[in-house]
């Protein structure tokens, strides 16, 4: 049986009708056509999947799509402006070669808006701790690193 949904999504909102087992990842996916989140593992250890509910870190691949009722979901589509113009955060992955092979590159850049969002001036131990659930196989993190701080301002 059914059920619709009602969130907000990139700061619009939406209703979505959808099978109860839905994760989000399906939904934005699939149901919502929003494919800049990836699963990688789908068991939500490598944080290709991550998307900020309420501004939290969240791996939409184990997330109950049902849990996003009346909530706020940002996903990587909902950080550029009405212009098209990136986040500070993507252009910084951008100029400093951070994004490789890109695959990880959403949810890495939703972790850092997180870990931003609530620290504006992170160490660099507090920056690896903040990106932790997100495994990069191409970068060895030192770029990410380096964006991060740059937005930071350090």
């Amino acid at each position: 049986m059914k059920q619709t949904i009602n969130f907000i999504l990139n700061g619009e909102t939406v209703s979505v009708e959808i099978e109860p087992h839905l994760t989000l990842l399906q939904v934005l996916r699939d149901k919502l056509e929003l494919t800049g989140t990836k699963e990688g593992c789908g068991m939500g250890e490598c944080g290709a999947c991550t998307v900020l509910v309420d501004g939290k870190t969240i791996n939409s691949c184990i997330f109950p799509a049902l849990e996003v009722e009346e909530k706020s979901v940002t996903t990587i589509e909902g950080l550029t402006d009405a212009q098209g113009n990136l986040h500070p955060i993507q252009k910084a992955f951008v100029e400093h070669g951070a994004i490789q092979c890109g695959f990880c590159t959403p949810g890495m850049v939703l972790s850092a808006k997180a870990l931003l969002d609530e620290n504006k001036n992170p160490t660099e131990e507090e920056i690896r701790h903040g990106i932790a659930g997100n495994l990069c196989r191409c970068t060895g993190y030192l770029q990410i690193i380096q964006a991060i701080k740059e937005v930071s301002g350090q």
